[in-house]
Order: C-alpha cells, then sequence, then structure tokens
C-alpha cells in the first residue's frame, strides 16, 4: 500500500509539474493574462503542496530501518524520480521569474488618443493620466508582488531540497534501474514495428503476385492477337 500511495503521489506530481512547465511557456505571449498568471500561481502551489507530501513520505519510509532490502531499493529509486522532478520544477520557476520580470502584464501608455473630449487639453490630459497612472500603478503592484513571492517561493524550493538530501543518504549513482533504458518504448514498438512490418511484407507480395498475373495475360493476348494476324495475312495472301 506504501508503495501505491508514493508512486501516486509522485505522479500527481508529475502531471502537475507537467502543466506548470506548459504554462510557462505562454509567458509573454499573445496568450498572456491576469488569468494566466493566476493559473500559474495556483499550479505551482499545488506542486510545491504534492512536492511537500512526497518527500514527507518518502523520508519517513527511507528513514525506517524494519524496510526490506527490495522496498527499500523500490523506494530510492522513487526518491530518485522524486528529486529529478523537482530539479525540472525549480527550473521552470526560475523561468517563469524571469519572464515575469520582461514580460510585465500593464505597461503605462505615454501617448493619448484625442477622442472628442471636451474641456482644455491640458486638463484633460491631466485627468486621463492620473486615472491611467493609478490603475498601472495598481496592477503592477499585484505583478510585483506575485513575482516577490515566487523568487521566496524558489528558495524555499532550495532550502527544502537541501535538508531532504542530508535527511536521505541516496545516491543517484547507485540506484540500478528496473528496466534497461527504453525498454518502455522498445517493448510496445518493437512489436508494433514488426507486426506493420509482417503486414507491409504480406501486402508486398500480394501485390507482387497480381503484377505477374495482370503481365501473364497481357502477354498471351498479345500472343493470341499475334497468331490471328498472322493467319489473316496467310489466308489473304
Amino acid at each position: 500500500m506504501l508503495k501505491e500511495e508514493c508512486k501516486a503521489l509522485l505522479d500527481a506530481l508529475n502531471r502537475v509539474s507537467a502543466c506548470y512547465h506548459h504554462l510557462v511557456l505562454t509567458i509573454g505571449g499573445s496568450s498572456d493574462s491576469q488569468n494566466l498568471r493566476e493559473e500559474l500561481k495556483k499550479t505551482r502551489q499545488k506542486a510545491q503542496e504534492l512536492a511537500v507530501a512526497n518527500r514527507n513520505k518518502l523520508t519517513l519510509i527511507l528513514k525506517d530501518k524494519s524496510v526490506s532490502k527490495e522496498d527499500k531499493a523500490e523506494f530510492e529509486r522513487l526518491w530518485v524520480i522524486f528529486i529529478t522532478c523537482m530539479d525540472l520544477l525549480e527550473v521552470d520557476m526560475r523561468k517563469a521569474l524571469e519572464l515575469g520580470q520582461e514580460f510585465p502584464l500593464n505597461v503605462p501608455r505615454r501617448h493619448l488618443i484625442q477622442s472628442g473630449m471636451s474641456g482644455g487639453t491640458s486638463g484633460v490630459a491631466s485627468r486621463a493620466m492620473s486615472v491611467q497612472n493609478m490603475r498601472y500603478e495598481a496592477d503592477h503592484n499585484i505583478d510585483m508582488v506575485d513575482l516577490k513571492d515566487l523568487e521566496n517561493e524558489i528558495h524555499q524550493v532550495d532550502e527544502m531540497m537541501y535538508e531532504m538530501e542530508m535527511k536521505v543518504n541516496v545516491h543517484q549513482w547507485t540506484v540500478e534501474a528496473k528496466q534497461e533504458p527504453g525498454a518502455e518504448l522498445n517493448g510496445t514498438h518493437s512489436a508494433g514495428a514488426s507486426s506493420v512490418g509482417m503486414i507491409s511484407v504480406d501486402q508486398n507480395k500480394s501485390v507482387c503476385g497480381l503484377r505477374k498475373v495482370l503481365v501473364g495475360i497481357i502477354f498471351t493476348a498479345v500472343l493470341i492477337i499475334a497468331v490471328i494476324l498472322a493467319v489473316c495475312v496467310v489466308k489473304l495472301s
């Protein structure tokens, strides 16, 4: 049961981290918006919650001396996968911070478009600029707060990973894989490729057979016509 729980938590972390990765790629694009930034914040916070749950459970199990050698090896493999996932999550968080700083959502407009508003030009411009600046400052402050929170969360992830390495002495290079590299791909695709190959070979054989039959029929027809023409020529002469 512990293995299944750990695998389920790790699978959930991988899914949320993958979702966060795809959201980060859209920062600064045409689909960037306040909704996207809020979704990014919710997703990364969910990923961190799952990371804490994974850390607590795996740390507790790996520090348990009563765990069998076989089970410990399996949990160590899950630990390595967890560490790798956290490394990728941290990279994406740093990328989101960098892109968020490069592409702020709201930029103050420095040029006003005359729209037929009544009043003196200076008065209209001053009123428009004051309202516009107030709105920009509010939105800009929201963005800055979120980026500051993101920066703090990156430090928290760094500290968590450091504490994990101190509490659990698992060297990644000592953990053995259960399968050869690409075994999952070879197991499915090789069978599929062989079946497709057999089908293509059978199809080629059938096509070649039909071609031979057609060539034989055409050759026979030409031969019969030639014989008939030769007989006709002999009789006419």
